[in-house]
C-alpha cells in the first residue's frame, strides 16, 4: 500500500500505524487524515489483523493540525471547512469505532488533534518523561468540537472542562491520574510494555468477543433506559450463541485455557 504521511505495517495477527512526519512533528494535513482513515479501515478488514497500534515517528507522537492547513482553512467558505471538519471527524469516528482493539503508544507530544487521536484509542500508553498531552485549541483562537465529545466520554465533563477551558499539558502522570491514558510507563520500557499489552489480547482475548464488546460499548453512550436494557439483552443473547463462547464454555468445564 502506498502511503506518503504514514506507514503500514501488518503481521502477527497485528497492523501497526505509524505517523510519519516527523519533520513537521507529525502534525495533521489532509493528505495525513485520508490516509490515517484508509489505513484504519484496511485493518479493519483484515481478517488477519487481531489488534491495531497507532504510534508516531520522530520526537512528538503528533503535535495537532498542520498550521499551514489551519491557515489555509481560516480563509475558506463554510462549506469547504464543513467537509474539512467531516474528514478529521470520519476518521476519529473510525478509530473509536474499529471492531478490533487498538492501542496508542505516545511517546512524545500529543497536543490538539492528537491529544485526539489518542482519546479514541482502547489503550494508551504513554512515555513517563517525553509525553505530554494539551486540548490546546482555544489558546490558539480555536475550539475542540470535534474531540470534545470523546474527550467528555474519557475523562467525564469536569475534568474535559478544564482542559477544555484552560487549554493546558499536562505530564503523562497526570493523565493517567485523570484516565485520559492507561499507563505512563518509563520511557525506554513504552514499547516493551506496549508488545505485552498487544500480545495479552492477542493470545487471551477471544476476537469475536472483543468485537461485540466494542460495537457495544460505542452504541451504548446516549441510549434511555429501555433501549439500553433491551441491545443489551441482544447483545448477551448473541454472543452466547458464537462458536467462540461455546469454545471457552468447553475449556472452562475442561478447566483448560482457550486458544485464541
Amino acid at each position: 500500500m502506498d502511503f506518503h504521511a504514514i506507514r503500514y505495517a501488518a503481521g502477527e495477527r497485528v497492523a501497526r500505524i505509524t505517523l510519519n512526519r516527523p519533520s513537521e512533528s507529525n502534525t495533521l494535513d489532509d493528505t495525513t487524515v485520508s490516509e490515517l482513515t484508509t489505513a484504519f479501515i484496511t485493518a479493519a478488514r483484515d481478517p488477519g489483523v487481531k489488534v491495531v497500534v497507532l504510534a508516531g515517528a520522530g520526537p512528538a507522537f503528533c503535535s495537532g493540525i498542520d498550521p499551514a492547513h489551519q491557515e489555509r482553512m481560516s480563509a475558506a467558505d463554510l462549506e469547504q471547512n464543513r467537509a474539512d471538519s467531516l474528514r478529521f471527524a470520519t476518521l476519529l469516528r473510525t478509530i473509536y469505532e474499529i471492531r478490533k482493539p487498538v492501542c496508542a503508544l505516545v511517546h512524545g507530544p500529543a497536543l490538539g488533534a492528537g491529544c485526539g487521536l489518542a482519546t479514541v484509542c482502547d489503550f494508551v500508553l504513554a512515555s513517563r518523561d517525553r509525553a505530554k498531552f494539551a486540548v490546546s485549541e482555544v489558546r490558539t483562537g480555536m475550539v475542540p468540537a470535534l474531540i470534545a465529545p470523546y474527550l467528555v466520554r474519557r475523562v467525564g465533563e469536569g475534568r474535559a472542562r478544564e482542559l477544555i477551558l484552560r487549554g493546558h499539558t499536562v505530564t503523562a502522570t497526570d493523565a493517567q491520574e485523570m484516565a485520559l491514558i492507561t499507563a505512563a510507563v518509563p520511557d525506554d520500557q513504552l514499547e516493551k510494555k506496549g508488545t505485552a499489552l498487544v500480545a495479552e489480547l492477542v493470545e487471551k482475548s477471544s476476537s469475536v468477543a472483543m468485537s461485540m464488546a466494542k460495537d457495544l460499548l460505542s452504541k451504548l453512550n446516549g441510549m434511555n433506559g429501555s433501549d439500553t436494557i433491551d441491545f443489551t439483552i441482544n447483545v448477551y443473547a448473541a454472543a452466547r450463541m458464537t462458536t467462540e463462547c461455546r469454545k471457552g464454555a468447553r475449556a472452562l468445564i475442561n478447566n483448560e485455557v482457550p486458544e485464541w
